[in-house]
């Protein structure tokens, strides 16, 4: 049997951060499940955040008016991607699971070893973590432009092959990271506002877009304001869920055939009809013009 690869994307500039040590958990709770875990230190690997001409080696299709998406596409295709996306692809393609958190990876020259595991057959990555610290309530610019380049189009999504029918719909993944505020202030009616509209643009815009079943978020609130001995509990938290991490249920959302493609991909009168005696809308996004569903896009199951 395969053994199962978690992938971690990880953004964070120092080692001694606390998202490092949630990293850091995060391979030695996972490895000792008997986990292969991968770490793209995006910092590290000083990866490319901007999504330019350079990412494609050779001739562009149209130099006079030059179109990435489908420049990359092609290029993708015709095996002309520049390496360091073609390096994230075959880490991303074997793996079931993704988590956006932040660094690691103790072998001198990651990419030979992983080429060589694919090569006997006992990598099948099982998961995705993204793990950072948010910047202006989104990803830091490094992890964006990992998003932006590396889930290409063709390689990540077609029209055709998206949201529920996506490409990586069985491959799960899900956001670790910290903030600079406190959880009130993340609340519907704290000052930043709900983090349930925050988190929606990156969990359906980016990953469930994708195909990706999303779990949810790892949110570690404010840890720089918190003693050292409150940041020690946070992270036995995070090891304790790490514990089950693999076999938990993903967040809801709608599937594609509940949206009429001939009418504009509208939804359906008789998922409307479904909703119409509930207080609130679908999802974050799909609010039908209703109170927004609470925790819907922090917890699974509601």
């Amino acid at each position: 049997m395969a053994a199962k690869t978690v992938l971690i994307v990880y953004a964070h500039q120092s080692a001694g951060s606390f998202n490092a040590a949630v990293k850091d958990a995060a391979v030695e709770v996972l490895e000792k499940q008997g986990c292969n875990v991968l770490v793209s230190d995006l910092y590290e690997m000083k990866f490319k955040a901007t999504a330019t001409k350079e990412d494609i080696t050779g001739a562009v299709k149209n130099p006079e008016h030059f179109c990435y998406g489908e420049e990359t596409k092609l290029a993708w295709q015709e095996g002309r991607l520049a390496s360091d996306i073609v390096e994230e692809h075959k880490k991303l393609k074997e793996a079931d699971i993704v988590i956006f958190q932040v660094r690691l990876l103790y072998i001198r020259n990651p990419i030979s070893f992983i080429l060589f595991l694919l090569l006997l057959g006992v990598l099948v990555v099982l998961f995705c973590l993204f793990q950072f610290p948010m910047y202006w309530f989104s990803v830091p610019a490094i992890m964006k432009g990992w998003m932006d380049r590396v889930l290409t189009l063709g390689f990540a999504y077609t029209l055709e092959k998206r949201y529920s029918a996506g490409i990586f719909r069985e491959k799960k993944a899900m956001l670790s990271f910290t903030t600079g505020s406190h959880e009130t202030m993340f609340s519907s009616n704290g000052i930043n506002g709900d983090m349930n509209v925050t988190l929606w643009p990156v969990q359906n815009g980016v990953l469930n877009y994708c195909g990706f079943q999303v779990l949810a978020p790892q949110v570690f609130w404010a840890p720089t304001r918190l003693s050292a001995e409150a940041r020690d509990s946070l992270l036995k938290g995070w090891r304790t869920r790490l514990q089950g991490l693999l076999s938990e249920a993903p967040l809801s959302f709608p599937p594609v055939d509940s949206f009429d493609e001939v009418k504009g991909f509208q939804l359906k009168p008789e998922v409307h009809e479904k909703q119409a005696d509930s207080p609130f809308g679908l999802t974050v996004g799909h609010h039908l013009g209703k109170r927004l569903p609470p925790h819907s896009q922090m917890k699974a199951g509601v």
